[in-house]
């Protein structure tokens, strides 16, 4: 127990997170068992030691951070320890990546039954299922996700500001003084562009070339978050990645999924698992009509945020496609997004219609009063014309 102390102690003090994240005011930490899932590379892990240093001095031993990936726990279940813990004072137990133990859910079951005054919050894959794969967890779990950078949190940490987070409503109400407010201290445009190409990632701040480290994360989300979690045979990764590749490579489109069986020599059935599984993964968003979910066929597959475009090579990150999944992407945390009734319209909350284009786009064409356009290429909108950036407030 005491090398414990000692690692949480240091990766405590020497936690410095660049920016607070807006989950850490969204979660009710008076429950006593909450997951905080999310992709491989989000900073889950910061977040979890971030919680420990604003709440705990790291010398009172009540709070405790341990890694799944440490090889004690091959030989010593999270409920024993908990209970060690427990028993020695411990309140609050931080939990990473708790998949890699085996039997997990049971185990944290067992903790809530145990210790009826120890917290425990844990952090996991996105591609857990924690009430629905976990019945023992159904009633006492809170889950949360914690998503990469929105663009507010991008430009915040990039300038210096602090923009706040706005609704949906307020931004549709009031996007033209928001906007007018916010482009007089910074570079819109520039840094918009830059967000799209390494912003969504945390480790975009490490001094290392940003496209290999997302091409490692992604082999990760395959090889560990997909196989592992969802006990899929080591030989079939390649057609997996190989579904992925070509995915990405078609741009955003209904997928054929007869070809795509073909390509990777596997049923149309196992195809439709795979897509769900890269999209629980977050390497891909899929877009259903109105009324229609998996397994029926999607309407579009994308890329699940803009970064992941530009590591795909050959780079097929049309510009379109680019705005479409910046859109989608930020409008998913809190919204449900649906495909409309042409290629780059979608459906907000079954209510808002939405078209994602350009400003030359709107120029040529006949628009509509009661149509809503995300438009990228301008810094500021009016009336029905909001700039695409804005979208990238909402948390």
């Amino acid at each position: 127990m005491e090398a414990f102390f000692k690692t949480h102690k240091y990766l405590v003090e020497h936690t410095d997170a660049p920016v607070r994240r807006n989950l850490m005011n969204e979660i009710d930490w008076s429950d006593r068992l909450i997951g905080i899932k999310g992709t491989r590379g989000i900073g889950k892990t910061t977040f979890l030691l971030q919680y420990a240093k604003e709440n705990f001095d790291t010398n009172n031993r009540r709070c405790l951070y341990v890694n799944m990936n440490n090889f004690y726990f091959q030989g010593r279940g999270i409920a024993d320890f908990a209970m060690d813990f427990y028993n020695h004072g411990g309140e609050v137990l931080l939990i990473d990546q708790v998949f890699k133990q085996q039997n997990w859910s049971s185990e944290l079951r067992k903790c809530y039954d145990q210790c009826p005054n120890l917290k425990i919050i844990f952090t996991g894959s996105s591609v857990m299922r924690l009430k629905e794969e976990n019945p023992e967890l159904c009633g006492i779990v809170k889950s949360y996700n914690l998503r990469g950078f929105s663009f507010r949190e991008y430009l915040n940490l990039q300038t210096g500001n602090n923009i706040p987070v706005y609704t949906l409503d307020n931004i549709l109400a009031n996007h033209v003084e928001i906007a007018n407010e916010i482009a007089k201290n910074v570079d819109i445009a520039e840094h918009f562009n830059s967000y799209l190409h390494h912003g969504f990632y945390p480790f975009f701040l490490e001094h290392r070339n940003f496209e290999e480290n997302l091409l490692k994360t992604m082999n990760m989300m395959t090889e560990v978050d997909i196989l592992l979690i969802k006990q899929i045979e080591l030989k079939y990764l390649t057609k997996i990645k190989k579904l992925l590749y070509l995915l990405a490579v078609e741009g955003l489109k209904a997928p054929n999924i007869s070809n795509l069986a073909g390509e990777i020599k596997t049923s149309r059935a196992t195809v439709m698992n795979y897509i769900k599984y890269l999209s629980d993964a977050r390497l891909i968003n899929i877009i259903y009509h109105p009324g229609d979910e998996f397994p029926k066929k999607p309407s579009k597959v994308m890329m699940y945020n803009p970064n992941l475009m530009y590591c795909i090579y050959p780079i097929v990150a049309d510009r379109q496609d680019v705005m479409e999944t910046f859109f989608v992407n930020m409008l998913w945390k809190d919204h449900s997004v649906n495909q409309g009734n042409r290629d780059a319209a979608y459906i907000i909350d079954n209510k808002l219609h939405f078209h994602v284009t350009s400003a030359n786009h709107i120029r040529r064409t006949r628009n509509s009063s009661e149509q809503l356009y995300a438009t990228y290429d301008l810094n500021i909108g009016q009336a029905n014309k909001v700039p695409l950036w804005m979208f990238g407030l909402l948390y």
